[in-house]
């Protein structure tokens, strides 16, 4: 079992649990996948796994990845993306991997790109409370002092600012996996995972050591 997979974000929904709470479940497209490449820790410097993932006019592909799909006899794809394996002779090339790699119960680690917001303040990047609202204060939603005074004379590294928010990549771990749905390639997460409705995101199992 690969224990990974690509998924594509479908929206949100809520379901009920057996004693009746409402659970807030994000709905995934999970697989199926193709293995399209393997890499070896001879030629490649370590074990893993190319997957693909969404079907693609191959019109729409470029040469070297034309290329790359046909010497490994298998259709075109939007998404490739690697996962690390310990034994690569369990997988070949062509196989498919499905959300039947997870159960009801699994904790899971998903990775995506976050929303991009844009520029924004500090107020809605860092949580910032606002400057006094009265009349004749010049303070409403400015940071305020970003240093100290001679020493050291600089602003420290790491001080929250203003600058672009969201569009980063970022993992959100231990989410639980509440409901599977193999005839329609369908995975129910408990809670909200990163991204807008269509995002790539990679799903992977938490490891039991």
């Amino acid at each position: 079992m690969l224990g990974c997979i690509l998924a594509r974000k479908l929206g949100i929904t809520q379901i009920f649990a057996e004693n009746g709470n409402i659970i807030p479940a994000t709905v995934l497209e999970a697989g199926p996948c193709i293995v399209v490449y393997k890499k070896t820790l001879e030629k490649d410097g370590y074990k893993a796994i190319q997957l693909g993932f969404l079907s693609k006019k191959a019109s729409r592909v470029n040469k070297p990845l034309l290329g790359h799909f046909k010497k490994a006899n298998v259709e075109s794809f939007c998404y490739l993306r690697e996962f690390k394996v310990k034994n690569l002779e369990d997988f070949k090339i062509g196989q498919k991997i499905t959300v039947d790699e997870f159960k009801i119960g699994d904790q899971i680690d998903v990775t995506g790109v976050t929303k991009g917001r844009g520029f924004a303040g500090v107020i809605k990047r860092w949580g910032f409370k606002r400057g006094p609202q009265t009349h004749g204060s010049r303070s409403h939603r400015i940071p305020g002092s970003i240093g100290a005074s001679t020493f050291p004379g600089r602003v420290i590294k790491g001080r929250k600012m203003p600058g672009h928010m969201g569009n980063k990549r970022v993992t959100i771990k231990n989410l639980t996996v509440v409901e599977v749905r193999p005839e329609q390639h369908l995975l129910l997460l408990k809670g909200a995972v990163p991204g807008s409705r269509n995002s790539l995101l990679m799903i992977k199992k938490v490891r039991e050591d």
